[in-house]
């Protein structure tokens, strides 16, 4: 354990004047000769909230509670506190007892591990859930820091909070880019039996969702789809575009779900199957969105598209953003 507060101390620049914090911060409940980090998890928790509200409430006046809320969540979530503790070898340094953690943090990350530097994070689509334990550390570490210098939280997250801003998470990138044209973003979210919604919708317009079995993981891919459908309308640098909200036929591809169809046979992949993944409006203007899955030798893509007085078009707009979709990611 000496080894390893040395080690995380070098990680984060920083020397404990109470090193016990930072052993309690490393060892998790099924190790029992030792208090755990749970009670050091719990502040750190409210302590990275802390500053994260401190950072949206300054970096985006505009904005309403409801979306700072988002803001914040989303810069906290499991899955990206977990990518902090990837990122720095943290795990290796926890004490533990309970040898089935190892795998699961091994298969997160390894597919953290597959992506490419300047992917946005979410290659395999949330299908392998970031690990609670990664998160923890994090959590924990922070409060440990943040104890040890007296809670002088303008002191304390060191690394942790500067990780936070440095990895870009579609969900901030959208809000950003849209701040700087004056534009209005709003995600919901609902639910679909088991399957989690979330659409993306700017200036009351909708723009892109997406659904997952994680709540979390819908927001940040509609998030994802909503940046993609922009830069495919917009092909310039998105710092600089006018975000005027652009008609939907300037996206959509004319017979897309008969030419999605052929490229499958061409690919040999299973045919692509579509759903309404929502209807809106009253009976007699009745709207809806589709959705396509394919199954690719890769795994499976989904991909939704905009809202349609019709299914059929509903479904020709999701085979547009499918086939978008399809060559962005150099499928074709």
């Amino acid at each position: 354990m000496e080894a390893s507060v040395f080690a995380v101390e070098t990680i984060l620049n920083y020397n404990f004047k109470n090193k016990r914090l930072l052993e309690e911060a490393l060892t998790h409940s099924s190790y029992t000769d030792s208090a755990s980090y749970q009670r050091l998890e719990f502040l750190g928790d409210a302590a990275l909230g802390l500053a994260l509200s401190n950072y949206v409430y300054l970096a985006y006046p505009k904005l309403d509670p409801g979306q700072l809320s988002l803001l914040r969540a989303a810069n906290i979530s499991t899955e990206k506190l977990a990518r902090v503790a990837i990122k720095h070898g943290l795990y290796r340094f926890v004490r533990h007892n309970a040898i089935v953690l190892n795998d699961k943090v091994k298969e997160f990350s390894d597919a953290v591990s597959r992506e490419d530097d300047d992917d946005d994070g979410l290659v395999y689509g949330g299908s392998i859930k970031a690990p609670k334990i990664l998160a923890d550390i994090v959590e924990s570490v922070a409060a440990a820091v943040y104890v040890d210098v007296d809670f002088r939280s303008s002191k304390t997250l060191g690394v942790t909070f500067e990780d936070l801003q440095q990895q870009p998470q579609p969900v901030t990138t959208l809000f950003e880019m849209c701040q700087k044209q004056g534009k209005i973003v709003d995600i919901k979210h609902w639910k679909n039996e088991s399957r989690n919604i979330a659409s993306v919708h700017i200036d009351g317009q909708f723009i892109a969702s997406s659904s997952s079995e994680q709540k979390e993981i819908a927001k940040l891919n509609a998030a994802k789809g909503a940046l993609l459908k922009l830069s495919n309308s917009f092909p310039t640098n998105l710092n600089n575009v006018s975000l005027d909200i652009f008609d939907g036929s300037s996206f959509e591809i004319e017979g897309a779900k008969q030419k999605l169809h052929e490229l499958c046979i061409r690919k040999k992949w299973p045919k692509p199957n579509y759903n309404i993944e929502n209807e809106m409006g009253p009976p007699h203007e009745k709207k809806f969105v589709c959705a396509v899955q394919i199954s690719t030798a890769d795994g499976i893509l989904y991909v939704s598209g905009d809202e349609r007085m019709r299914v059929k078009d509903g479904e020709n707009s999701a085979a547009s953003s499918m086939i978008r979709a399809l060559q962005d990611t150099d499928y074709l």
